[in-house]
């Protein structure tokens, strides 16, 4: 890229960054310190801004370069990853917004807590909520890493290196200061900037091709190179059984992993009542299924404009798709249309990657502080030091965030979200469900359904061709590939309710039908939510 786009680019990086620390020094003055305003933010959000918030929590860099990049790659079958991660808000909108609200106070753990033994049940919630954070902060740190290799010309590792590294350092700063309300404000700025930033690109794509769809999918076919084959299943997952099996295993995860995020359910804490998050998800859906429409035309956009060869040059997971893009739309490498248009959108994705960080590292160190460390260290910690440890947790999180995100920076970050999503719906998602509806449901069965998701999707992970045993494996130089899945969802999401269902039948401890009746009760009316 030239001087100008770089110069432009960073200055517009600049200027959001100044601004949401601006917003997080703003809020830190005048926090009052406790737990509450911490994880919730006061609870004093509107139905409105809490959409907007979760929008932009969820609108990750995954969607906004990922998805458009695979679409631009792989045609009809990139859109697996848009169809589900907008069917996964009805799951969330009818199965567990209310609920989780009515029943929790900050953390998932909360929810399964309310009628267990509170100790085990904590530790392993907060276990597998951490892990979940973490794997999805590692496709935001890809995302960055990716798009600053762009905006360098892609000649500089360091600098490559060096943009995890503060990314990583700016998310704790956001999170130890500032807290909920801080990462709230800065998620409900991004999601207006990049809305607003890709209604102009489909403008743009629209008018490039005279509002005539049908001529946009056909230059996209034949670009491709693939002809009509682009416009039809299995390009990526059609293969064999094999990548068949990887596709329903992927489709599974993006469904019902949504509902098991900590970050996502942690947005339910921050509104007032239970109806409130209800009209938040309500805002939510239809401002992220505005956003991936749109994402739809912008990858066969840059299928048809870009090019899958120049995408698949600038960076091999597709990840670059939408800058080179805009720069297009603007005019070309060397114009001043190209260059602002490329600038922006470049410090719109930036954003968008700075807010989901934020949201997510709050998340992942409550989960530290809330669950794990009140659990291990004494029955029922001081709130204040609760918040203390939260902030000392964000630190080792970003750390590790960035450590893992340094090793994982070619790998496409949709793909990295989908991980996390087969977690979290293998790990998260049976202990929530079983809580909420199943009155036999035990301590053990909790645990149980924990351990028996989380543990086999990772292993499956360490065992697939994502880790080992192919040129595009995180160590290609070896293999111990047993597994031939990517996504582990097909096999490790069962493996979490049935655990969780063995554990319960197999447990001596009765279920306490009492604490289940108050549970049902609260969840489904209120009464007693916090």
């Amino acid at each position: 890229m030239t001087g100008n786009h770089q110069t432009l680019a960073l200055l517009l990086f600049s200027a959001f960054v100044a601004v949401t620390l601006g917003i997080t020094t703003w809020v830190s003055r005048n926090r009052h310190g406790s737990a509450e305003e911490f994880y919730a933010g006061g609870r004093l959000f509107s139905p409105m801004e809490n959409g907007f918030a979760i929008s932009g929590d969820y609108m990750s860099a995954a969607s906004f370069l990922g998805v458009t990049g695979l679409i631009s790659l792989y045609g009809y079958d990139g859109l697996l990853y848009v169809v589900g991660f907008l069917v996964a808000w009805l799951v969330v909108l009818f199965l567990i917004a209310e609920l989780v609200r009515n029943c929790g106070r900050f953390t998932l753990a909360d929810v399964v807590a309310a009628r267990m033994n509170e100790r085990p049940v904590r530790i392993a919630a907060g276990t597998s909520s951490v892990t979940v954070s973490v794997l999805y902060l590692v496709a935001q740190m890809v995302g960055a890493g990716s798009l600053v290799a762009l905006l360098l010309g892609g000649s500089s590792e360091a600098a490559r290196n060096w943009t995890v590294i503060g990314v990583g350092a700016l998310m704790v700063i956001y999170v130890s200061l500032g807290g909920m309300r801080a990462t709230t404000w800065i998620q409900i700025v991004k999601a207006v900037l990049l809305l607003s930033g890709s209604i102009a690109l489909t403008v743009l794509v629209l008018v490039r091709f005279h509002g005539d769809v049908n001529e946009l999918l056909r230059s996209a076919a034949e670009r491709s190179g693939h002809g009509d084959a682009f416009l039809a299943p299995g390009l990526k997952y059609g293969g064999d059984w094999t990548a068949r099996f990887d596709f329903i295993s992927l489709g599974l995860a993006l469904v019902l992993g949504t509902a098991g995020l900590p970050h996502i359910l942690s947005r339910f804490y921050t509104v007032p009542t239970a109806r409130a998050a209800r009209r938040s998800v309500v805002w939510s859906i239809g401002l992220i299924g505005s956003f991936y429409l749109m994402t739809i035309v912008l990858g066969f956009g840059a299928a048809a404009i870009v090019g899958p060869e120049a995408v698949r040059g600038a960076n091999a997971a597709g990840n670059t798709a939408v800058p080179l893009l805009a720069l297009d739309l603007g005019g070309g490498a060397n114009s001043a249309g190209g260059t602002v248009l490329f600038a922006v959108v470049a410090a719109i994705a930036f954003a968008t990657i700075l807010a989901v960080v934020a949201g997510i590292t709050l998340a992942s160190s409550a989960s530290v502080a809330h669950d794990l460390y009140a659990s291990m260290r004494r029955r029922h910690a001081k709130p204040r030091s609760e918040v203390a440890v939260a902030r000392t947790a964000a630190v080792g999180i970003g750390v590790v965030a960035i450590a893992l995100g340094l090793l994982a920076r070619d790998l496409n970050v949709a793909f990295l979200v989908g991980l996390a999503f087969a977690v979290a719906a293998s790990a998260n998602l049976p202990v929530l469900l079983y809580s909420l509806f199943w009155r036999s449901f035990t301590t053990r069965g909790a645990v149980w359904a924990v351990y028996g998701g989380l543990v086999p999707a990772l292993l499956l992970v360490l065992l697939s061709p994502v880790v080992s045993g192919s040129p595009d494996s995180l160590f290609p130089s070896v293999d111990f590939q047993y597994f031939p899945l990517q996504n582990p969802g097909l096999v490790s999401i069962p493996l979490g309710f049935l655990s969780g269902w063995l554990g319960t039948v197999m447990s001596a401890e009765p279920p306490d039908e009492a604490k289940h009746a108050e549970t049902e009760v609260r969840s489904l009316t209120g009464a007693g939510a916090v």
